[in-house]
């Protein structure tokens, strides 16, 4: 989204008295600590290391990139008491931030509120009594609520690099050609650094014969403005974008039509939970849709006065099919790494659709297949395709600096959790239940399935959100949960202990011997793990 997340603040504050005990206590816990917990030995190289090299590098570690990924590499090369410089190009905080999961998620708020406070069936069940013709919103004061937490957060992000002693560099990054240097494309200053990480996050993809003017035919950024409420908007891709900005625009009286390239719409999800999703997020909405074809053309209108004009084409045959005359489109169709132009060619690296080659530390590697790794050269997040999310691009910025500081560590991205912040909101951790069978077949073990529904729930029906599900996929040889899809009110809450549980080989049979507070909304996947295990939740 997508996606479009938390950012980490370390505060360190260390005098003589202080770190003396420290010493004590960071030999106690290494004995024990696994995971990012430094050992006195890694420690003891990392210093060593600065000291030796202080003179011959300006930094220790280079940040081309100030994302969410950037960022949280940058405070935990800093906890590392690594000198460490990040090339912002004037963008703290990324897309994420800026163009993506924090405005989007004010849009997303602040529509729900008024899709809530129309719906006059649901609330009347709560013994509410409303006149949904007096429930009113102003679009400029929604759009200023996106914008001012976007500036909040950025803000907050640029005093925690400050706060931490990162040196920004306000000027883009790119690579010289040679090992150990970046250029500060504004200045044209070269900086040296014993290790460079590359993130530069991603771009909205436009394809083919659309032409964008981010009025009448715009991406996420344009959308982001809300410079208006369309009558009729049409959504070009029904994936987490464009379904969250299906909500948006429903919820604030505009109708919507889909156009999706395949068979299915939203293709990428569970295909159940898919289904469960058109009834509850398409069907009962101003929403329509058009599957298997192309949008071929889309040519920019004028508001109140000429339309926005789209020629589809069949995806298999590419006949034209229809032609639609809109108020608005929204360009929903992914993202593209963000890596032109960065030095990546003079460096021997080659890409694939901009995507630059990783292996499993982050290191940079020169081709795909059969590529070699360059040294010291990291690239985290959407530039490496690993996954498309902003805390997965953090996951891969702390993963990265601890490769740098000797403490060999690889991702797990079976374990990252995703979410869809619809109404309901969709979230899932763990491959599709198709992917499951398939891997199941070739790995040779048994797939087991489990469900829990949020109608079977006191604190889902006390809201009056009884639908959804949680969907827990499990190996039915070992008990390890393999995926969990959600549908349903705070699904992107709940998937956490999800991803927990994969991450850590937690089993169904343990979990299903793990309490869960009542009444909450956690029940439902009690209910799921107990019924993996064939016990019943009350």
């Amino acid at each position: 989204s997508t996606h479009w997340f938390p950012s980490i603040v370390h505060i360190l504050s260390i005098n003589m008295t202080f770190f003396n005990r420290a010493a004590v206590l960071t030999l106690l816990f290494a004995a024990s600590a696994s995971g990012f917990a430094p050992s006195p030995v890694a420690q003891r190289a990392t210093f060593l290391r600065m000291a030796d090299e202080a003179s011959e590098f300006d930094f220790d570690v280079a940040i081309i990139g100030c994302g969410v990924g950037g960022h949280g590499a940058a405070l935990h090369s800093r906890a590392q008491s690594l000198k460490t410089a990040v090339f912002s190009g004037n963008d703290v905080g990324g897309t994420c931030v800026n163009r993506g999961c924090v405005p989007s998620k004010a849009l997303l708020a602040a529509s729900g509120r008024v899709r809530d406070m129309k719906d006059a069936k649901h609330l009347a069940e709560l013994g509410i009594t409303v006149d949904p013709s007096a429930v009113t919103y102003s679009r400029e004061d929604i759009a200023l609520h996106a914008k001012n937490l976007a500036s909040r957060v950025k803000g907050n992000l640029e005093a925690s690099l400050v706060g931490l002693g990162v040196d920004v560099v306000e000027g883009r990054g790119v690579l010289t050609g040679n090992p150990h240097e970046v250029k500060d494309e504004a200045t044209g200053k070269v900086y040296t650094a014993k290790d460079i990480i590359i993130a530069p996050g991603s771009i909205p993809f436009v394809p083919p014969g659309i032409t964008v003017d981010e009025k009448t035919v715009f991406t996420s950024d344009g959308a982001l403005e809300l410079n208006s409420v369309p009558e009729w908007i049409a959504i070009i891709g029904s994936g987490y974008i464009g379904l969250e900005f299906s909500d948006v625009y429903t919820a604030l009286g505009s109708e919507v039509t889909f156009i999706e390239a395949m068979d299915n719409i939203m293709p990428t999800f569970d295909k159940e939970i898919a289904k469960l999703a058109e009834r509850l997020l398409i069907r009962d909405r101003a929403i329509d849709y058009r599957t298997g074809v192309f949008a071929s053309e889309v040519t920019p209108g004028i508001p109140g006065v000429k339309p926005v004009t789209i020629k589809m084409i069949d995806a298999k045959t590419k006949e034209h099919v229809e032609t639609l005359e809109v108020d608005a489109a929204m360009i929903a169709t992914g993202r593209v790494p963000n890596t032109r132009n960065m030095g990546l060619e003079e460096m021997g690296i080659e890409t694939n659709r901009g995507f630059v080659a990783v292996n499993g530390k982050m290191e940079v590697l020169t081709k795909a297949e059969g590529g070699e790794v360059i040294p010291n050269l990291y690239c985290i997040g959407d530039a490496n395709g690993k996954m498309m999310l902003a805390h997965a691009a953090s996951a891969h910025g702390i993963s990265a600096i601890e490769n740098i500081v000797g403490r060999e560590h690889e991702v797990d991205h079976m374990a990252i959790p995703a979410a869809c912040f619809t109404h309901p909101e969709i979230a899932m951790v763990g491959p599709t239940e198709e992917q499951a069978i398939e891997m199941a077949e070739k790995e040779g073990w048994t797939l087991g399935k489990s469900q829990g529904n949020f109608r079977a729930n006191s604190k889902a029906l006390a809201e009056g959100e009884g639908n959804g599900i949680a969907k827990v996929l499990f190996n039915k040889d070992t008990g390890k949960v393999v995926a969990v899809h959600i549908i349903g009110i705070h699904a992107a809450d709940l998937i956490q202990e999800c991803s927990n549980a994969i991450a850590a080989g937690t089993t169904v049979q343990e979990l299903s011997m793990m309490v869960h507070t009542h009444p909450t909304l956690c029940e439902v996947l009690d209910e799921a793990f107990k019924g993996a295990v064939g016990m019943s939740a009350h």
